[in-house]
């Protein structure tokens, strides 16, 4: 039986970081996050990676981070570029970022068959997920039978300012919805609360949370491209700003009775480097790791 690929998202540049964070080293080896995230893919029975990029950055990409994988995996690339759209449409003038999340797997397309796992290139996503996102690729997804891991809210917040999450609510174990909600942040009497008109709204803290780490079927792009082009003739937002998102295509799936999302649990934590501010707390619970023995020098 085939191995399942991973799909990593990594064409974005870390702007409010202020640089690329998925070549800057964290681990007390020098480890990056992808060390991490593609080691515990090896180990969840993955065999091929696909990486998204933009394309000017192949050279340094390949370079700096595909050739660590090489002989553990089969590494391969897709680019996503604001020009590939379906027929029939043009970027508009003045744009240069590419369309989001959605469009990221979107632009993967020739490169995948069969079952994949979908993951970002610059979050711990820690191996209890990986695992859950290999089984399920290689066992249990199809077209219609999609998969997500979820995590618990509390464990995917930042100690240096507010995140955005995918709020999901499910039944019987299976994805009913994600709702976007922005500037969550941990108040000082420990309640997690997101802001909206100026309001501050109380979240339950294990409230499962899309952190775009998806079990998905390459037999499903061509109702991606339907509702891509769906969603680019609405014309709505600012055109030069929109974003096409993965969880938004997901949802639209879900409640159209396309496809079926079981929920998979994790209590692993999450860490990231939203900001700047993030990076020494990643770096201890990294190095803890290590000295508890998880994980080995991985370069």
């Amino acid at each position: 039986m085939e191995k399942p690929t991973l799909l990593v998202l990594a064409a974005g540049m870390g702007s409010r970081y202020g640089g690329l964070k998925q070549i800057d080293p964290l681990g007390p080896h020098g480890e990056i996050i992808l060390d991490y995230s593609l080691h515990d893919a090896v180990l969840a029975g993955f065999g091929r990676v696909v990486f998204v990029i933009k394309r000017e950055l192949l050279d340094a990409f390949r370079e700096g981070i595909g050739s660590r994988f090489e002989g553990k995996l089969e590494v391969d690339y897709a680019f996503q570029e604001a020009t590939d759209l379906p027929a029939g449409f043009s970027v508009p003038e003045g744009r240069v970022k590419p369309w989001g999340t959605g469009h990221a797997v979107y632009a993967a397309r020739d490169k995948l068959h069969g079952p994949f796992g979908v993951i970002g290139s610059d979050d711990f996503f820690g191996r209890d997920t990986l695992r859950q996102l290999g089984a399920f690729c290689a066992e249990r997804c199809d077209a219609s039978h999609l998969g997500m891991v979820g995590f618990r809210l509390q464990n995917t917040l930042s100690e240096n300012g507010s995140v955005s999450r995918g709020i999901c609510e499910g039944e019987d174990g299976y994805l009913r919805s994600v709702t976007e909600r922005t500037a969550i942040t941990r108040e000082p009497d420990g309640s997690i609360c997101y802001a909206e008109n100026g309001e501050k709204t109380p979240l339950a803290p294990d409230a499962p949370v899309s952190m775009n780490v998806w079990a998905l079927h390459a037999d499903l792009f061509p109702a991606m491209e339907e509702d891509f082009i769906a969603w680019l003739r609405q014309d709505e937002g600012d055109p030069l700003k929109r974003e096409y998102y993965l969880p938004a295509f997901v949802d639209r799936l879900v409640k159209s009775g396309a496809a079926t999302v079981r929920m998979l649990d994790t209590a692993s934590k999450w860490y990231g480097v939203t900001n700047r501010e993030d990076k020494p707390g990643v770096q201890a619970a990294l190095r803890r790791m290590h000295e508890d023995g998880v994980y080995p020098p991985l370069i």
